[in-house]
């Protein structure tokens, strides 16, 4: 109410001013996928993706959230399990799938649960020390991107399921 008053004084004090409607976040344009490629950091994980089948499901219209582990959290994956998801496509996928949770959960949400279900079916726990958040082992180190179809929270490891 105060808003519109304000726009009201505004328009009657500079005549010939339009009435504007009040400023809204635009709502962002680029999907998961496009978000991540944009950022520049995650590459391996959309090569992954890809490789995995995965890039058509992150750019769909479902809302998901994405705990994203970045370019460098993938240095920190020994080359034999990296060169063993290589080989094998279902891994891959169940372990993409563990980085992924259906909905849109901002890190105002995030911090209140202790586990989130995974698409790939095994949840994730999650932690709270301090001013940092932790997703099994992997720290979060920035949250809320805003994506068309869900929300990326960046990660410093690779999350990877127990077998």
């Amino acid at each position: 109410m105060k808003r519109i008053a304000a726009l009201l004084v505004l328009a009657v004090a500079l005549p010939g001013a339009a009435l504007a409607a009040p400023d809204r976040a635009a709502a962002p344009k680029a999907n998961i996928v496009q978000t991540a490629a944009g950022a520049g950091q995650f590459t391996t994980l959309l090569a992954l993706a890809k490789q995995a089948g995965l890039v058509g499901a992150l750019s769909g219209p479902g809302k998901l959230t994405v705990f994203a582990p970045t370019d460098a959290a993938f240095k920190k994956v020994p080359k034999a399990t990296l060169a063993k998801l290589g080989k094998d496509k279902a891994l891959l996928k169940r372990v993409l799938l563990y980085h992924v949770v259906k909905g849109q959960i901002p890190a105002e949400k995030v911090v209140q649960l202790r586990s989130a279900k995974t698409l790939a079916g095994p949840s994730v726990r999650i932690r709270v020390s301090g001013k940092s958040v932790f997703v099994d082992k992997a720290k979060v180190t920035k949250t809320d991107i805003r994506t068309s179809n869900g929300i990326i929270h960046v990660l410093n490891a690779v999350l990877i399921p127990a077998s």
